[in-house]
């Protein structure tokens, strides 16, 4: 395939009927008639030899040549998106830029009630658009530009990446209130006795828990694996088993005090939050922004970047 017979403007075309799964709704995004459109995409078509959607009921489906297609070119676009940004002189107050942040779901919890209110007030415009992005991919993800900041536990990075600390954490276990429950404070018999819930998250302080707890050698019953912090208050709401997180979340959990919250019957090590981003971006204005506004509203220190 000849590809500098592809005009990238087809890709725009593509991308938006892959976003939108609607010719007419592609059309209208992209300001174009629907004909325009079907030209479009019949001229891709002709080049890439594939069908790329297939009409079903009222939507276009992506065959699975489109598919392949879909990541690289959502990266593709993230980046010319980012590169054209680089051009244009950063105005909080009226820019509608598109900042990207990966986080975990309990940093989801955490930081973006403040992070959006600030938004709300000093850039009412701009948007965040909030991703879970695996460890080893954040770093190239930040270097092109698919990521402006990456916000948690992330001390694989710390050498390869600039970035700020936040804060630091601890961590607790919280259970069902209920009768026979210690008044003040468990042994350690008294919490491998519980049956835990194991957050698997993306974040990985949790996983420096259980290197900590294998190195005592102290052997959890995990009654229950699960990717995420949200579901856990009702989990646990509904039995007597336990579960292992950061003091930080506390108040985002356990906001009625259904559940006892003890500190946690064995030392380990806490673990530092930071925000991350890739050196290239270090006198962006529209990146020194983001991170400033960040640091300013989740940081126990000033921010000096």
């Amino acid at each position: 395939m000849d590809t500098n017979r592809i005009d990238l403007n087809l890709l725009r075309v593509f991308h938006a009927i892959l976003e939108e799964h609607s010719l007419t709704l592609a059309a209208n995004r992209l300001g174009l008639s629907q004909p325009g459109v079907s030209y479009a995409l019949g001229r891709l078509r002709a080049i890439l030899e594939d069908p790329l959607f297939v009409r079903t009921g009222n939507e276009m489906q992506p065959t699975s040549a489109a598919l392949e297609m879909r990541e690289p070119l959502r990266a593709a676009m993230a980046a010319a998106e980012h590169a054209l940004h680089l051009m244009v002189p950063f105005n909080a107050a009226t820019s509608t830029r598109v900042f990207r942040l990966s986080m975990s779901d309990i940093g989801e919890l955490a930081f973006l009630p403040r992070l959006c209110a600030a938004l709300a007030e000093c850039a009412p415009r701009v948007r965040l658009d909030i991703q879970s992005v695996p460890l080893d991919q954040i770093e190239d993800a930040l270097r092109v530009g698919r990521l402006d900041l990456a916000i948690g536990n992330l001390p694989a990075l710390v050498g390869r990446t600039r970035h700020h600390r936040l804060f630091h954490e601890d961590y607790v276990c919280m259970t069902r209130r209920r009768r026979g429950l210690p008044k003040r404070a468990l042994t350690l018999e008294q919490y491998l006795a519980f049956p835990h819930v194991f957050v698997g998250s993306l974040e990985s302080g949790h996983h420096q828990i259980e290197d900590s707890f294998r190195k005592r050698s102290i052997h959890r019953q995990i009654a229950l694996q699960v990717p995420h912090f949200t579901v856990v208050p009702h989990i646990l709401a509904h039995t007597d088993w336990i579960v292992t997180l950061p003091r930080r979340t506390i108040e985002l959990l356990n906001p009625a005090g259904d559940f006892a919250v003890y500190d946690l019957p064995v030392e380990i090590p806490g673990v530092t939050v930071t925000v991350h981003w890739h050196s290239d971006y270090d006198t962006h204005d529209a990146n020194r922004w983001i991170r400033t506004l960040v640091i300013d509203q989740l940081s126990d220190e000033p921010a000096h970047t």
